[in-house]
């Protein structure tokens, strides 16, 4: 595992380019960290410096805030048909009206595909992981994000997320597997 020096993002999606595709002919970042770490912002900064990409957000796969079941669509839904070759697709969960959408949202045959939220570094995909990034920064940090982001009136759901997210990553030991451990505070 990588600890210092910081890596740019150019950086890691060459160190990404240079693994072997793992999911058919994809290659799968898994960008893991808790809530408010800056998960998003690295995932859209590699978005914008891979070529033929694709990204999918774990929010959109919970079913609201609880991390079950979530992985467990992303495996069936997009990984098991992007191995195959073929263009995967999820049903996007809608926070406001809490539901899946109807409509499936699609996912094309990229050349790289980034997964980026709480619970993409689960043990269940690794095998289709070409690069593991977990994202970090301190606990007031990410409390700060994610309340001036969301709205202090979900303070409480944001403190059972934290309680849920930490009991998950001790369980899977996320960020001991990751390749590579970025700071999000920066």
């Amino acid at each position: 595992m990588d600890a210092a020096p910081p890596l740019t993002t150019a950086a890691l999606a060459d160190r990404l380019l240079a693994a072997p595709a793992l999911l058919g002919g994809t290659r799968l970042v898994r960008v893991d960290g808790p809530a408010g770490s800056g998960k998003t912002t690295l995932a859209d900064g590699l978005a914008a410096v891979l070529p033929d990409v694709a990204v999918v957000h774990m929010d959109d796969l919970y079913a609201g805030w609880t991390l079950t079941g979530a992985v467990a669509r992303l495996a069936a839904g997009v990984l098991r048909p992007l191995a195959e070759g073929r263009p995967g697709g999820y049903h996007r969960y809608d926070w406001h009206r809490g539901r899946f959408a109807a409509d499936p949202t699609p996912v094309p045959v990229p050349g790289v595909l980034v997964v980026e939220g709480c619970g993409s570094g689960s043990r269940a995909v690794d095998a289709r992981a070409s690069l593991r990034i977990w994202v970090e920064a301190e606990p007031a940090v990410r409390l700060a994000r994610g309340l001036a982001r969301d709205g202090a009136h979900l303070a409480g759901e944001w403190h059972r997320w934290q309680r849920t997210e930490a009991a998950h990553f001790a369980a899977e030991g996320t960020r001991a597997r990751a390749d590579v451990v970025v700071d999000g505070g920066r």
